[in-house]
């Protein structure tokens, strides 16, 4: 009968820890990537009494619940913050702390620090690749990402440029013969601008036109003389002359500002098939591009889909400047809580896998998205009703069993 205290006790303790779990769930239900934790009671072992074999057994009570940690998928919610990032499917984020420990997170809210350090809210340095010059190598071993704070992206100079253009089959012979003119602007190597511009004539000729490429006097020291030539078209429109082999370049020397010279290839043709036509249409170009740019100053970084860090400038352009690594760990019920939505390796866990978004069988990284807490609170309250009453049931135990031994002390009586 007297094990019935240290048995109702053990109940008393085990559904103690069950509300623990139960009051840190419901008070994490809105930390993004918290995963809930469930419970789970086990028996203590149990004694025969009298001379059978296990005819009368009697238990010793609870043992002290195990917590498992959940990590089912939480809701994907979107978010204005260009560095959030939610993991959709297994894996973690990889994070080192400030004494060198690596941890590990599905909470995905970032922010860059005075240094360009990505980290979370709590100071933990993301993992994964920075951009080295110009490449952006996966391959290699995983380091903090460091986005380029406050840097000026160096100009390019232009090389080539192209038109998509018509000319007018049905141009006059004049005189004076009908032209046509079109401009586009070009950079030097100090990220200038300069304007190209290219003036075409009908030709006399049957179905030609005579083009000129030419700069403003006032871009360079010594005026730089047109490039001239003619372009001949078949009696279906198609450009023949010149043709997709040789090239036209326009040589730039001078320049006034002290800039390197300039050497432009005029691009008329897309592999063999022209980008000028000559039909019965109105002259005109239907599209242009050049492949220089402007110096630029970084204003705006932020976590793109599949983890990529991309850094957009004040000219426009966007680049890659990083990668968010993700580890994959086989069983993640072993890790270890450390806070900070973060876990770290236990004995038990198995190594993780690291790679990119969506290889190797880790999710994939939404960027402007916080994965939501895993906390039911309709199952947590639930189950607080229910461990209240185990604890309830028990006290009542308790009581009985003080009622009855007074009543065995006063039979002495």
């Amino acid at each position: 009968m007297f094990t019935s205290f240290s048995t109702a006790l053990s109940a008393l303790s085990a559904h103690s820890t069950a509300v623990d779990v139960v009051g840190n769930n419901l008070a994490n239900l809105n930390t993004p990537g918290f995963k809930a934790s469930t419970v789970s009671f086990y028996d203590l072992v149990t004694q025969s009494l009298g001379a059978g074999l296990g005819d009368t057994q009697v238990g010793f009570g609870v043992g002290r619940p195990i917590t498992l940690r959940n990590f089912s998928q939480g809701a994907i919610q979107v978010s204005s913050g260009p560095l959030d990032a939610a993991i959709q499917g297994d894996g973690f984020l990889i994070l080192k702390g400030q004494q060198g420990q690596t941890v590990y997170s599905r909470g995905g809210s970032l922010i860059v620090d005075k240094s360009g350090n990505l980290l979370t809210g709590k100071g933990y340095k993301i993992q994964g690749w920075t951009n080295q010059g110009n490449t952006l190598d996966t391959t290699g071993p995983v380091g903090d990402i460091v986005i380029p704070v406050g840097s000026i992206k160096p100009p390019v100079a232009s090389t080539a440029f192209q038109f998509d253009m018509n000319l007018n089959a049905a141009a006059s012979l004049g005189p004076p013969p009908e032209s046509f003119r079109t401009s586009i602007e070009i950079f030097d190597s100090l990220g200038t601008s300069h304007v190209v511009s290219v003036a075409f004539t009908k030709s006399a000729t049957p179905n030609a036109w005579d083009y000129s490429i030419s700069i403003p006097d006032a871009d360079v020291a010594a005026p730089v003389a047109p490039l001239t030539g003619t372009m001949q078209f078949d009696s279906n429109g198609k450009l023949t002359s010149p043709d997709a082999v040789t090239p036209i370049s326009f040589a730039i020397a001078g320049l006034a500002n002290g800039s390197s010279d300039i050497n432009l290839n005029w691009g008329i043709y897309n592999g063999l098939t022209p980008r000028i036509t000559q039909y019965a249409q109105p002259s005109a170009v239907s599209a242009n591009s050049q492949d220089g740019q402007p110096s630029a100053q970084l204003i705006r970084v932020g976590v793109g889909d599949g983890g990529r860090i991309l850094a957009q400038y004040s000219n426009g352009v966007q680049s890659a400047v990083g990668q968010v690594a993700m580890a994959s760990i086989r069983n993640p019920e072993s890790l270890v809580a450390v806070g900070d939505s973060a876990f770290q390796l236990s004995e038990k866990s198995a190594l993780p896998a690291i790679g990119t978004s969506g290889t190797g069988g880790r999710g994939s990284i939404l960027g402007g998205a916080i994965e939501a807490s895993t906390v039911d609170i309709a199952r947590e309250f639930t189950n607080l009703i229910i461990y209240q009453r185990g604890y309830q049931a028990n006290t009542r135990v308790i009581t009985t069993v003080d009622e009855i031994s007074q009543e065995t002390i006063n039979l002495k009586r």
